[in-house]
């Protein structure tokens, strides 16, 4: 690290312009990193296969309809005349749009869409492709036909895209993200260096967020793995996190060297050295655990991964380098600047009594520590990866009114999740439909004649299954389907492939887990010297991700806060993707405060030989920058 901080003091200027000039290709290319990341799931199971033959032939089929709730007057049923007529004036609208198709009492004739004292109906709408939606004013036009035939008919609507529509107010832009991370975190860091010097931090950050969404930009060139968009989001939160955190650590070493009589020149060198290398190892470990999500075989998990690889990297070299050009040059300027009235720096008088209280009663802090641990890792181990169920969707809005008429009226909430069969010629849909509606579990198969859902060479039928597909209640529909139909069916479905998604991640999860910890250990015991201190890191970590996950149950799962907080009742399951990226996001993050630590511990037992007077100065020492550091780290999942 000598070398390395003697060449960049060096080249300050030559430095500073080169990353001035990669910054402005970043904010050059930002608006063009979106266009080349693709939306979707790629994995290998017969459920992504069917959709994607299903896509092919008919559009949207497999994805999650829209649903028309039709309530009729009072003396109305849906054998009175005018009824069916109405319904077959919905279906004119849905046809003369491109791609979009519907499933209805009028050209089904099937009575799994009649609701109790057949005085409802269901209409079923699919978009025109997989990913988006039908636009709302088909659905309304559909709802003013009914309407118009039959006055005095009450139409809502619902479907899961519109819960989930109902319970934010708009998907946020990058940049917005980014904003809302730099001002949190522009308070806190004011707070904690009260001075002037909380700029640098956030100048880094924004150089490093902008230098990886260049990187993956350049991913996209690279590689043949499907970038999700959603990675954009998670590269501008979790690296403005980190940035933050090495910027930070190398601030406040500089800060303390200088309080110690060291110029200004001496400062810059010995935090470059001595925070630099945990640094270095932090964004190592950092870098490899998210990198492990590669071994996944999803491919949104796989383009989390490798972006992973250059988050820290990159949030690393940006620490190492214009911080220290910057620190050189204002630093002692910018200090000067006070936001508030502050005391020198030193050892923290409130973690140092911590840290004295602990030495002195190990055990029984060791206890308490670890019962804590302990019962928040026994909620996590009762983590149920599944999609959110319908009612957990949303609390109120149009589409959860629409969603009780349709409890109301007597159907499961399974059709929302239908699953489409796609029969290749020869196999007659009737016969077919008459076999799967005696799976248990299954509330009805539609089978339309309409030459939307009948093309020369194939035909869909679509089953009904009385429980959700996808969600921690699914019944036997799923896996009774599979087996009654013919075996040259495919079973598609955006939920069907779901529930593969989330038997593939709890299958390698544990895989993941193994690989991340045996890496870690590795690089953590050539940095330590020790194999005893990385083991005991190691299973800290998996501790604190295990009563991360704990949290998680008991705040969503459960609903103990997320209902009073944020109006949204217990899910009774955590979304698939969440567990898998909180693992290699808390490994990676809480990895990096253990080294900040453990560095320091290590420098003072080198120095002084002294084990308990070691961990009291790096507690000391690091206690509040650990926790400063980690308060303004934006929240992955946010």
């Amino acid at each position: 690290m000598e070398r390395f901080a003697a060449f960049v003091m060096r080249h300050r200027v030559w430095v500073t312009l080169a990353w001035i000039a990669v910054t402005v290709v970043g904010v050059l290319m930002a608006p063009h990193v979106s266009g080349r990341l693709k939306s979707g799931t790629t994995i290998s199971s017969a459920s992504y296969h069917a959709n994607a033959a299903l896509q092919k032939e008919y559009g949207g089929a497999a994805a999650s309809p829209s649903v028309l709730v039709v309530d009729l007057p009072s003396g109305t049923t849906v054998s009175t005349p005018g009824v069916k007529t109405g319904l077959a004036a919905a279906d004119k609208v849905v046809a003369s749009v491109p791609g979009v198709r519907d499933l209805s009492y009028a050209n089904t004739g099937d009575h799994a869409l009649v609701g109790t004292g057949s005085r409802s109906t269901l209409v079923l709408v699919y978009p025109p492709q997989p990913g988006t939606s039908v636009p709302p004013q088909i659905m309304d036009a559909m709802g003013l036909a009914v309407t118009k035939a039959v006055p005095g008919t009450q139409v809502h609507q619902t479907g899961l895209e519109q819960l989930s529509s109902g319970s934010s107010a708009g998907g946020a832009s990058v940049m917005s993200e980014i904003l809302v991370g730099v001002g949190l975190a522009l308070i806190v860091l004011a707070w904690v260096f009260g001075s002037a010097l909380a700029l640098l931090p956030l100048l880094s950050a924004i150089v490093s967020v902008l230098t990886m969404q260049l990187a993956i930009w350049g991913l996209t060139y690279a590689t043949n793995i499907a970038i999700n968009p959603a990675v954009q989001f998670i590269v501008a939160l979790l690296g403005l996190g980190l940035s933050i955190d090495y910027a930070l650590l190398m601030v406040n070493r500089w800060r303390e060297e200088r309080e110690r009589g060291a110029d200004n020149r001496e400062a810059v060198a010995h935090a470059t050295r001595l925070a630099g290398h945990s640094v270095v190892v932090s964004a190592g470990i950092a870098s490899l655990g998210l990198f492990a999500l590669i071994v996944v075989p999803v491919s949104f998990v796989q383009g989390v991964g490798l972006s992973g690889l250059f988050i820290p990297s990159i949030a690393a070299l940006v620490a190492l380098t214009i911080v220290p050009v910057l620190l050189s040059s204002v630093g002692p300027r910018l200090d000067r600047i006070g936001l508030r009235r502050r005391k020198k720096h030193g050892a923290d008088r409130m973690w140092t009594r911590i840290a004295h209280a602990i030495v002195a009663r190990p055990k029984r802090a060791a206890a308490l520590g670890g019962a804590i641990l302990a019962v928040l890792g026994g909620f996590g181990l009762t983590l149920n990866i599944a999609s959110p169920p319908s009612t957990a969707l949303s609390a109120s809005g149009p589409a959860t009114h629409g969603l009780t008429a349709l409890q109301h009226d007597g159907f499961p909430t399974g059709v929302l999740t239908s699953i489409p069969v796609e029969l290749p010629a020869g196999t007659d849909p009737a016969a077919t439909a008459a076999t799967l509606r005696s799976v248990p579990d299954v509330h009805g198969v539609l089978v339309s004649g309409t030459p939307a859902w009948q093309h020369a060479h194939n035909s869909v039928i679509m089953a009904l299954p009385n429980g959700e597909i996808g969600t921690s209640h699914p019944g036997a529909a799923l896996s009774g389907l599979r087996a009654a139909a013919p075996h040259n069916a495919l079973l598609g479905g955006d939920q069907v492939q779901a529930t593969d998604v989330a038997h593939i991640l709890s299958t390698w999860f544990p895989v993941l887990l193994a690989v991340v910890a045996l890496v870690t250990f590795v690089l953590m015991a050539r940095s330590m010297r020790s194999l005893l201190l990385p083991a005991k890191a190691v299973a800290l970590n998996v501790l604190s991700v295990g009563a991360a996950y704990g949290i998680l149950v008991l705040v969503w799962q459960l609903g103990y806060g997320s209902n009073a907080l944020w109006g949204i009742p217990a899910t009774g399951s955590i979304t698939m993707f969440v567990p898998m990226l909180m693992f290699g996001f808390l490994f990676g993050v809480s990895m990096d405060y253990e080294v900040f630590i453990l560095a320091r511990v290590r420098e003072a037992y080198d120095r002084d030989g002294d084990t308990p007077a070691a961990v009291v100065e790096g507690v000391s020492r690091t206690g509040r920058l650990v926790t400063s550091a980690a308060t303004p780290s934006p929240s992955p999942g946010s």
